[in-house]
This record gives C-alpha cells, sequence and structure tokens, in this order.
C-alpha cells in the first residue's frame, strides 16, 4: 500500500473502477463481440454462397453479367471470373488469422462444397475471396466492414476515454481534499519543531475543518501557556533575588569571619541554583526563530572552550555542508554548551562530529570519561537528577544540565539520547529535523 493518504485515495478510486472495466469490456468480448462476429460471418457467407449457387459450376457470359448486376446491387460484392485458372497453393485461412476470419472460415466451410481462400491482408478496404470452380477461379471482393464490426473498436475506445477523463476529474478532487491535509501536517509539524506556521489557515472538508479547528486551539493554550509560564517566572526570578540582594550587601557591612563567609558561600550556591532552574523553567524563553547554521554554532562554541581547556576538544566537520534552518540561536547555543561542557567536566578529551541523513542534522557528542550506566540513561535526562554514580561526586550543579539541553532539543523537533561511546565514555547523539 502507498505510504501517503492521496496515493491510498488514488487505489481505492482506481482498482474498483479497473475491474469494472475489465469485468465490462471481457463480457462485451465475450458476448456482444462474439454474437455480432458471427452474425456477420454468417451473413457474408450466406451472400457468397448464394452468388456462388446462381453462378453454378461453369459460368456463361452471360451468367457472370447477370450474376454481377444481382451481387453489386443486393450484397455489394463485386465478382471477376478467371477462367482456366486453378487456384495454387490453397489454403482456406492463414495460420495467423483474426477471430474475425476464423469464424468467417468456419461458416464458409460449412456453405461451400468448391475449395476457396480468403484474403484480408492485401487490401485495408476490402475482403477477397477465391473460388475453386470447375473451368476456373470466380473472384469475389466485398467491403471489410462486412465482417469486422468497427462498434467494438468504438466502444473500446469510448471505455478507456471515459475512464482517463473520469480519472483525471476524480485526481484535481483528490488534490484539492488532501490539500488541507497536508497544510495542517505542516503546521503541525512546524509547531512541533517549535516554529511558526504564519501561512496555514483553516479549510477542507467539515472533518478537516473540525480537526483543524482543534489544532488551533491546541497551539493557541501552549502559546499561551509559555508566555504565561515566562510572565511568571520573571516575576518570580525578581522576588527571589530581591531579598538574596539585600543579605548580600548586609553581609558586606558586616566583618569579615568564619560564619559570614560560609554564609556568602550559600547566598553564591542559592543564586546559581536559582539561575539553573530558572534557566530549565524558561524553556522556549520569547527568543524568535531564525535560519541559522549548526556548524558556526559550534565553531563558536569551540572557541570559546579553547580557551579553557585547550587541547581537550576536537571538531570534525561533515563531509556535506551542513544547510541552514530556522532556530532559536542562542537556545541551541545553550544546549549545546550543557552537552559539551558536561563531557569537558567529566572527561580528558571530547570529539564533536556532524552528519546530514535524509533531512535530519546528526551530531556525535564523544568523550572518554567514565561513562553513565544503561540503567541510569533515561534517568539522566530528567531535571534535578544527577549520576553519582558515574560522575565525579565532587562535582557541583543542580542536575539540569542534560534535562535543558534535551528540552530545548524537543522544542526543535529533535531528539537527545544517551549511548556508550567507542572511547569508552558518553556519547550523547543530537537529531535536528532540517
Amino acid at each position: 500500500m502507498p505510504q501517503t493518504l492521496f496515493g491510498r485515495m488514488l487505489i481505492i478510486i482506481l482498482v474498483p473502477m479497473i475491474l469494472v472495466q475489465v469485468v465490462t469490456i471481457f463480457i462485451f468480448y465475450e458476448r456482444h463481440w462474439d454474437s455480432v462476429t458471427r452474425q456477420m460471418a454468417a451473413s457474408l457467407a450466406g451472400d457468397v454462397d448464394y452468388v456462388v449457387s446462381l453462378a453454378g459450376a461453369n459460368p456463361t457470359s452471360e451468367q457472370l453479367a447477370a450474376v454481377k448486376k444481382s451481387a453489386f446491387r443486393y450484397s455489394d460484392i463485386r465478382i471477376e471470373y478467371s477462367p482456366e485458372r486453378i487456384l495454387t497453393p490453397y489454403t482456406d485461412i492463414p495460420d495467423s488469422a483474426s477471430y474475425a476470419e476464423e469464424a468467417f472460415a468456419g461458416v464458409l466451410r460449412t456453405r461451400l462444397s468448391y475449395p476457396w481462400w480468403i484474403d484480408l491482408d492485401t487490401d485495408p478496404d476490402f475482403i477477397l475471396i477465391h473460388i475453386q470452380l470447375a473451368e476456373g477461379v470466380l473472384e469475389l471482393q466485398a467491403g471489410r466492414k462486412r465482417l469486422i464490426s468497427s462498434t467494438s473498436w468504438a466502444f473500446f475506445g469510448w471505455t478507456v476515454g471515459s475512464s482517463l477523463f473520469l480519472f483525471c476529474i476524480a485526481l484535481l478532487f483528490m488534490q484539492a481534499q488532501v490539500r488541507p491535509i497536508i497544510s495542517l501536517a505542516n503546521a503541525a509539524r512546524q509547531l512541533g519543531m517549535g516554529r511558526q506556521a504564519e501561512s496555514w489557515h483553516l479549510h477542507g472538508a467539515k472533518e478537516v475543518r473540525l480537526v483543524g479547528r482543534a489544532f488551533a486551539a491546541m497551539r493557541h493554550r501552549i502559546n499561551r501557556q509559555l508566555s504565561e509560564r515566562t510572565s511568571m517566572l520573571a516575576g518570580v526570578s525578581h522576588d527571589l533575588r530581591t531579598p538574596l540582594t539585600r543579605m548580600r550587601l548586609q553581609l558586606a557591612l558586616m566583618p569579615q569571619n568564619t560564619e559570614n563567609t560560609a554564609l556568602q558561600q550559600d547566598i553564591d550556591e542559592l543564586e546559581q541554583m536559582i539561575d539553573g532552574y530558572l534557566a530549565f523553567a524558561r524553556g522556549e524563553g520569547t527568543e524568535k526563530t531564525a535560519t541559522g547554521n549548526i556548524t558556526d554554532l559550534l565553531l563558536t562554541l569551540k572557541a570559546g572552550f579553547d580557551r579553557t581547556h585547550k587541547g581537550k576538544l576536537s571538531l570534525q566537520h561533515s563531509e556535506q555542508p551542513l544547510p541552514d534552518f530556522p532556530m532559536r540561536s542562542q537556545a541551541m547555543k545553550r544546549a549545546l554548551e550543557n552537552v559539551i561542557g558536561n563531557a569537558l567536566r567529566y572527561a580528558s578529551f571530547t570529539e564533536i562530529r556532524t552528519k546530514i541523513r535524509n533531512d535530519m542534522v546528526v551530531i556525535f557528542i564523544d568523550d572518554d570519561g567514565p561513562g553513565i550506566e544503561d540503567s541510569f540513561k533515561k534517568d539522566a535526562l530528567r531535571p534535578f537528577v544527577r549520576g553519582e554514580q558515574s560522575r565525579n561526586k565532587q562535582t557541583g550543579g543542580t542536575g539540569l544540565g542534560l534535562a535543558i539541553a534535551n528540552d530545548i532539543i524537543l522544542s526543535h523537533g529533535g531528539e537527545l539520547s544517551l549511548h556508550d561511546s567507542p572511547s569508552g565514555g558518553l556519547r550523547v547523539l543530537i537529531h535536528l529535523p532540517v
């Protein structure tokens, strides 16, 4: 079965149409054409038998003149007589005879007692019938339409032509019905990849419009939820930072001692945690989608990491240049920075490779660190979960790095997954649709 809705609708229309036409043509050729051909063959054979009976075995000139006049007037058959001619070689019909020739020959065999031969190939407009009489050969010439019916070919042409015409009309209607479904699917895909579908509008059949309304309502709720979440988090950020700022100022005015230093560290850690929580909860944020290139982002990140982790990061570009596609560059940069920074934190060497597969950009990030156990790989993408059993326990963080990266990749319609690296550590595999 075809994979597309248009292809399946095409099959649904074509298969019954072809079956009906095949059955109709089969019945016509089996019944109508067979019946008409045999009747025409019997009629022509009867006229030939009548002409031969009038001429006799050895016709005179007067007999031939009367037979010619009568045959041409009533049967539209032209007659010539070749005296002292012998019909050789004798075969009544050729081996490659058509159905009409075989039907005509079958009737002639039952009606004529003289040797005869028919020819339907020499002249495109006439049928030649040669009959061996006692003293010569009687040559009859009848119109081709006396034996071969043109209605069968007209019927066949009308059947095929009308089928093609109806198929073209059905094709236009099917395209008109499938077009709004394709438009809705593209809009849903754009929404799934975090892009705006400005050109989409509600149209199509009643059922399609019903689905379109549900999609429009869903898109409106999602956008409203994101907007409200961003506004709420901006207020939460301000409310949380205000008391922290007052505490920091009070500590700055107090004399420095061990207790104040510990409290200052707690405030710093609390601010770091708030920054991490807000970065994760911010999600898609307010950044607009614009055309960007992953290669440029990776080059920028590599230049930044080389200043702090020189010689620990390698970037191998794809042989085929990666295409530009719509993305939120700052969010994508933050996601890649989290993943690469996480790899550099726990490994001595990290390698980045890019490839293009069909309509997907694939990014491989491999490190030679301790890796993550298979049972923990799925949990590692959840927020506030740290791989303490597989990572350095002395490192800080709130367990949001991979969760933020995964959230951003998903918002672009992509996928982030964790695997074992050939280098012995962790492989982060990222798929992004273009």
